[in-house]
C-alpha cells in the first residue's frame, strides 16, 4: 500500500514538491503526458495529482438541418493513467474524484478499482457545471456535493458499502483531500459560508486541503488564519499556477474567480508577446514559492495544465 499524503507531510523536514496533470486526450497515449512528467521527476515529487473530466455535450448539425446531441468524454482514463504513473515512476498518485458524471455506485466502483491498484490517495471535488449549464446537476443517484463523496469514502474506510447485504467486507484506507478557496468559491454567498462548509468536509473525514490558485500570498495566509480560527487544523497546501499567456488576464479571473494583483497585471501588459508573459509568470511564481516555503507551508503544489517547462524553471530556483 502506498504512503498517504498525510504520511508524507508528517514525515517531511521541509516543504515538499508536488504537481497536477491532465489525463491525455482520447486518442493519445501515455507518451503524450510523459514529456510533462519527466522534467519534474528530478525534484522528487511526493505525489502527482491527476484530474478527472466529466462528459461534455456537443451538438452536430445534420444534413437535414436538425441538431444531433453527442455526449463525449475528451479525457477518459484517470484511474488507468494514475496506475501507469504509479508503477512506471514509483511515485504516489492522487486521482481526483468528482460528483459530476458519477452515480454513487460508479463512485464506489472507482474507489474499489483504486483500492485494488494500491492507490489510497484521492482528492474530492464537486466539479464544474457541464458546459452551457448555469448550475451543477448531479447524475440520478449521484452525489450533489463534495461532502457526500467524502462521507461515502469515510464509510468505505469503515467497511460500509452501498449494498447493506455485504458480509465480512474489507475496509479501505483512503486519505482524502478537498479543495479550499482563498478568495471563496464562486457560488458561496460569502467567506463565512465557504469556511462553514469546508469545516463540514473535514469533520466528515477529509484529511487535508489543497487551495485554488492564487497570485497574492496574502490571500493564502489570510485563508489559513481564518481556517485556524474556525477550528480547521488539517494541513492546507497552497496551489500555484504561473500565468503564461496574455489572454489569461481575462480568462483566469472569469474562470477561477481569483483576483490578479495590480502589479502583476501591469507587468503583463508591458510584455511584447506570450513568451515574455510566460517568463514573467515563472519569475512571479518563484517569488511566491520562496515566500511560502520560508513560511513553512507543508507542500508547494503546482498546476501544470499539461505543460511543465515553466514549472521546472520554478522548481530549479526553489527546491
Amino acid at each position: 500500500m502506498e504512503r498517504t499524503v498525510i504520511q508524507h507531510i508528517n514525515d517531511a523536514k521541509e516543504t515538499l514538491f508536488s504537481f497536477e496533470l491532465l489525463p491525455p486526450l482520447k486518442g493519445q497515449d501515455f507518451g503524450s503526458i510523459q514529456k510533462s512528467i519527466d522534467p519534474l521527476m528530478d525534484f522528487n515529487p511526493s505525489f502527482i495529482n491527476i484530474t478527472y473530466h466529466q462528459e461534455e455535450v456537443e451538438y452536430e448539425t445534420l444534413a437535414s438541418g436538425l441538431m444531433k446531441k453527442n455526449v463525449v468524454r475528451k479525457r477518459p482514463g484517470t484511474v488507468g493513467i494514475s496506475a501507469a504513473i504509479k508503477f512506471r515512476y514509483g511515485v504516489n498518485v492522487v486521482p481526483h474524484l468528482i460528483c459530476g458524471g458519477f452515480t454513487r455506485e460508479d463512485t464506489e466502483n472507482a474507489l474499489i478499482d483504486l483500492n485494488f491498484l494500491g492507490v489510497n490517495n484521492v482528492l474530492v471535488v464537486r466539479g464544474d457545471p457541464q458546459p452551457g449549464m448555469k448550475s451543477f446537476v448531479p447524475e440520478a443517484d449521484g452525489n450533489k456535493y463534495a461532502i457526500e463523496t467524502v462521507i461515502q469514502i469515510a464509510n468505505l474506510n469503515k467497511g460500509i458499502y452501498l449494498d447493506s447485504n455485504i458480509r465480512n467486507s474489507r475496509s479501505t484506507n483512503f486519505c482524502v483531500g478537498v479543495a479550499g478557496y482563498p478568495e471563496k468559491h464562486s457560488e458561496s454567498p460569502n467567506m463565512d459560508s465557504d469556511i462553514h462548509f469546508l469545516k463540514k468536509k473535514i469533520e466528515a473525514g477529509a484529511n487535508y486541503i489543497v487551495t485554488q490558485m492564487f497570485f497574492d500570498n496574502k490571500k493564502y495566509f489570510n485563508f489559513v488564519d481564518i481556517c485556524r480560527k474556525n477550528g480547521i487544523t488539517v494541513p492546507i497546501i497552497p496551489g500555484l499556477k504561473p500565468i503564461s499567456t496574455m489572454n489569461q488576464l481575462a480568462i483566469i479571473p472569469k474562470t477561477f474567480n481569483v483576483e490578479l494583483p495590480a502589479e502583476l497585471v501591469k507587468e503583463v501588459i508591458k510584455c511584447k508577446n506570450n513568451e515574455d508573459v510566460r517568463q514573467l509568470g515563472v519569475e512571479w511564481a518563484i517569488e511566491q514559492s520562496k515566500e511560502l516555503k520560508s513560511a513553512g507551508v507543508p507542500v508547494l503544489h503546482y498546476y501544470t495544465m499539461g505543460r511543465s517547462d515553466n514549472i521546472r524553471k520554478i522548481a530549479l530556483e526553489v527546491f
